[in-house]
């Protein structure tokens, strides 16, 4: 398992920001903004990083990603991690899970640890 200091408590402020500015791309202004507050409020969950990226249907981008290769230096340092920001996906209908901020961060944590458990705040869209 991901040792649990290597990720913050909450997610950072400017998280929401840029998770709002991907999903306005998704959704309509209005849409991103009520789902934005919904993430804010849902509690902290932790699943494995393997799972949210098949649930993603998303590949683990490589160690030598900038955004990722970033990452791991932040980790290296002993710095933490901010938990991620996805939106449930609806199986029924064929739609998977959405990382609307953190895709980068999942990558480098399972290159830490391919076991690794993530902190979470999970919304679903609707």
């Amino acid at each position: 398992m991901a040792r649990t200091e290597l990720w913050m408590d909450k997610p950072e402020t400017h998280d929401y920001a840029a998770a709002k500015d991907f999903l306005s791309l998704l959704l309509e202004a209005k849409q991103s903004a009520a789902l934005i507050e919904r993430l804010r409020r849902a509690p902290l969950v932790r699943r494995m990083a393997k799972d949210i990226l098949r649930a993603g249907r998303l590949p683990l981008l490589p160690r030598d990603d900038p955004h990722v290769a970033r990452e791991l230096k932040k980790a290296r340092k002993g710095k933490r991690l901010s938990p991620v920001l996805l939106v449930r996906g609806e199986l029924s209908r064929g739609i998977p899970l959405t990382i609307a901020d953190g895709y980068h961060r999942i990558c480098a944590s399972w290159y830490i640890d391919e076991d690794a458990v993530i902190p979470c705040r999970m919304a679903s869209s609707s």
